[in-house]
């Protein structure tokens, strides 16, 4: 009876043990499955974040390319582009107020340091005809005329291609507490392209600060965000030109040029600098 029993107890009790092992195998096997796939995903997202390097979903690095030589890749890509900023000015030499007979234009010297300091390109606006008297008096005559009369005068030349720009930088000298007639040509006949862009006034004078420079090609182009203008005398120009360095330097640095030039424009465009003295203190 006893035999019978083991007989058949035996065995059950082996089936439950090799059973029992067969388990703890099984459990075992499908741990070490799961790691393939937890790395498999965590490869995954560093795949998904390195095509996402460049902003163009397509990746930059190869996945034996170190990080160092993506950037280098990077930097090669985008290149800093040719200038987006333009100075335009006009400008006068012959005899001029306070500082005598000038061949090089106060305008001019302002314009040439700024295009020098932003990396700008330059462009003079001259007279298609230059009836523009050089003795002093008798510009001014000249100047009050044009004003009184509206005058348009022509410019000569075809200007650089505005639409390649995003800052105008414009200069020229107070006259009779205005911009030069032939400036009104020029804005009035690029408005439209002017629409958009940046317009940064500068004047040169002895006297009448910036004029309401700003203001008035604010008015003149009013699609176009105008920022704060600078204003220097003919006497610093001629004289003390280090003194302009310096101020186009700390006004250049207000305006945040290169990065937020359209910020300082609206920021500017309820409490616009200078004045409307109707003077002849007129300085090229």
């Amino acid at each position: 009876m006893i035999n019978k029993w083991k007989r058949l107890v035996y065995p059950a009790l082996i089936f439950v043990l090799l059973f029992s092992l067969s388990a703890c195998g099984n459990t075992r096997n499908g741990t070490t499955e799961e790691s393939p796939v937890h790395v498999s995903e965590q490869s995954s997202t560093n795949e998904e974040t390195n095509s996402m390097s460049d902003g163009s979903g397509i990746s930059s690095q190869p996945a034996n390319q170190s990080s160092k030589d993506s950037i280098t890749d990077v930097k090669d890509v985008n290149e800093t582009p040719k200038s987006r900023i333009l100075v335009i000015y006009f400008s006068r030499t012959g005899e001029q107020y306070t500082v005598g007979v000038i061949d090089h234009g106060n305008t001019a010297i302002v314009a040439e340091m700024i295009a020098e300091k932003t990396g700008a390109d330059l462009f003079e606006i001259l007279p298609e005809e230059d009836h523009y008297p050089k003795t002093y008096k008798e510009l001014t005559d000249v100047a009050k005329k044009e004003q009184n009369d509206k005058a348009r005068p022509a410019y000569a030349g075809d200007l650089p291609d505005l639409s390649n720009y995003d800052t105008v930088f414009i200069g020229a000298p107070v006259w009779w507490g205005d911009w030069p007639m032939i400036m009104y040509t020029f804005f009035e006949k690029n408005a439209d392209v002017l629409a958009g862009k940046t317009l940064v006034p500068f004047a040169t004078h002895e006297g009448s600060g910036l004029s309401g420079f700003d203001r008035k090609l604010a008015a003149v182009c009013p699609k176009a965000a105008v920022a704060k203008g600078l204003a220097a005398t003919g006497t610093e120009c001629q004289k003390d030109r280090e003194s302009v360095r310096v101020k186009i330097d700390g006004w250049l640095a207000d305006l945040g040029v290169r990065e937020s030039l359209a910020s300082a424009a609206s920021r500017n465009t309820e409490s616009s600098v200078g004045d409307d003295d109707a003077d002849d203190d007129d300085d090229d």
